[in-house]
């Protein structure tokens, strides 16, 4: 009857548990109990707190106002005395005075199924775990682990970010090293078509010269050639019209002696002809072949 009254079980009177309980049904029973005695345990908590502001308040009055000051700092010290001193100008509210219960074995373990699960969707490291568990409030934990993951989160963002921009800066400078190198090989190949282009111009101009000389060296041949040709033929003209001229006057030469022996004759009445012309010598060999030239 008096733990149906006071709300505590065998799960918490110190007891010795029965051996063949199940451990869910002894957590099972410290729940219930728990929940029997909540409004003990929230009176004590509440006895606790208001305590412990009156006490504040009261330390700050004593600073304050009270004529036993001096004996507060022989007893405290003044350096700690000076350190109250500053409760003069804060509120009850700045203390921030409240009392949490330690978390127990359930709670434990949810906070720590909350951290590896963090850890498993990597939105937490193993050094944010590793400072979650050594915070013994619980919903402290939770809310740190909560700014933890934004903080994971943003770190990760900022990262991605910075990973993005080094590739897109990685790829603009392998576009503008293939952009430059295919401008140095276009430029290179230009130089090159210029370079050919000039050289078969110069070898053209060349050829072209070498052209010309060897016409004008043709020509100035066939110039002298003709020249001589021309001197040629005008030497042999004069030659045969210089032998047709001194054939000419041999002939009338000889005419004329032949009419002069033939006056001569008639003159001296020679009246034997002579059937045998004039200067025709058989033995000789000369025919007077002179008479029938041109």
């Amino acid at each position: 009857m008096i733990r149906d009254v006071t709300g505590l079980n065998e799960a918490r009177d110190a007891s010795t548990p029965d051996r063949d309980a199940l451990v869910g049904v002894q957590k099972l029973a410290a729940a219930n109990s728990n929940t029997a005695t909540r409004h003990i345990l929230q009176s004590m908590l509440y006895l606790t707190a208001e305590t412990a502001e009156c006490l504040s308040l009261r330390v700050a009055d004593i600073i304050e106002y009270s004529p036993t000051k001096e004996a507060f700092i022989r007893a405290l010290g003044a350096h700690n005395v000076a350190t109250l001193e500053e409760m003069e100008n804060l509120h009850l509210h700045d203390f921030g005075i409240f009392i949490e219960l330690a978390p127990d074995d359930e709670e434990k373990q949810l906070l720590e199924n909350n951290i590896q699960a963090a850890l498993q969707q990597q939105s937490i490291d193993l050094d944010d775990a590793i400072d979650l568990r050594t915070i013994r409030n619980v919903k402290l934990a939770n809310q740190l682990l909560k700014v933890k993951r934004k903080a994971k989160m943003a770190r990760d963002q900022q990262m991605q970010q910075e990973n993005i921009q080094a590739q897109s800066q990685a790829q603009q400078q392998q576009a503008q090293a293939a952009a430059q190198a295919e401008m140095q090989k276009q430029q290179a190949k230009t130089q090159a078509e210029a370079q050919l282009e000039q050289t078969r111009s110069q070898l053209k101009i060349q050829y072209l010269q070498q052209e010309v000389q060897l016409k004008k060296e043709l020509m100035q041949f066939e110039f002298e050639l003709n020249t001589r040709l021309e001197n040629s033929k005008q030497q042999t003209s004069s030659k045969t019209e210089q032998m047709r001229e001194d054939r000419k006057d041999q002939r009338v030469d000889r005419q004329a002696g032949h009419q002069m022996s033939m006056i001569e004759q008639r003159k001296q009445g020679d009246s034997v002809n002579k059937f045998e012309s004039s200067g025709n010598d058989i033995l000789s060999g000369d025919a007077g072949m002179e008479r029938y030239s041109l």
